[in-house]
Parts: C-alpha cells; structure tokens; sequence
C-alpha cells in the first residue's frame, strides 16, 4: 500500500491592478465565511497547474492564461483538519474576466485592502508572497 502522505493542494492568486485580488468566500467549514485565495484538492491523474486552473474556473467561472509558480506551504497544521501541503500560483486572467461564485464559493469579491480581514488557512502568508514576487 503506498505511504501515508499530506494531502496535495493549489492556490491561485490573482491580482487585478485596478480590482485588487480575487478572493472567494468560503461555503463550507474550516474557515466558513471567511475569504480564501481559490483553490482546492488536486485529483488523482492530474498535474497542480491543471488542478489550480480548474479550481479556479470551477470556483469563480475565470479561466487562468498563465501560471507562475508562488511557493509550497506545507506547515502540518495549516488546515485544521488535515496534514495538507498546498501549491500556489500567480495567475494572470483576461483583463475584463467576470468573477462569478461557483462550486465551494458562497461568494467571491475583489479585495483591495485585507487590514483586519480573516482570511482561511494561511493564506494571508500565500497572498503577501505573491504580492512581494509582483513588486
């Protein structure tokens, strides 16, 4: 039987000069209603840019043009329920791309200032990464 390991998953960030960035609110526990960067569980027989791309769509009906690669977070208890280890990428998406909630999204917006905002997971660490990899 193949060993135990952290369960595999992929963020995007996505930066919108004049927006801010995309963020979703979350339907479901851990974290419910709190903002999240999109993403989600990459499934077997797919790669985590394919995974990140899909997760995206799925959640906010935007399709991603390119990815950069952010970083790996793979602190054991950064999601409460389960060793995860996430991939994080910098999308760019069309310009004039409309967000729409799907899928594990109750919502998504487009956040400029995040001063005193709660957001999932360790995604605050993620969304300050990729906004130093930009500057």
């Amino acid at each position: 039987s193949p060993p135990r390991t952290p369960l595999l998953t992929a963020d995007c960030v996505i930066v919108s000069p004049g927006r801010g960035v995309l963020m979703v609110r979350r339907k479901f526990p851990p974290f419910k209603g709190a903002l999240a960067l999109p993403g989600g569980f990459v499934e077997v027989g797919e790669t985590v840019e394919q995974a990140a791309r899909r997760e995206l769509e799925e959640e906010t009906g935007i399709k991603a043009t390119d990815l950069k690669l952010v970083g790996v977070y793979s602190d054991p208890n950064r999601d409460p329920r389960w060793h995860t280890c996430t991939v994080a990428f910098l999308a760019n998406v069309p310009d004039e791309a409309e967000a729409t909630a799907g899928d594990d999204a109750e919502a998504v917006a487009w956040i400029k200032n995040f001063d005193g905002i709660e957001l999932a997971f360790d995604h605050r660490k993620i969304l300050t990464d990729a906004l130093n990899l930009i500057r």
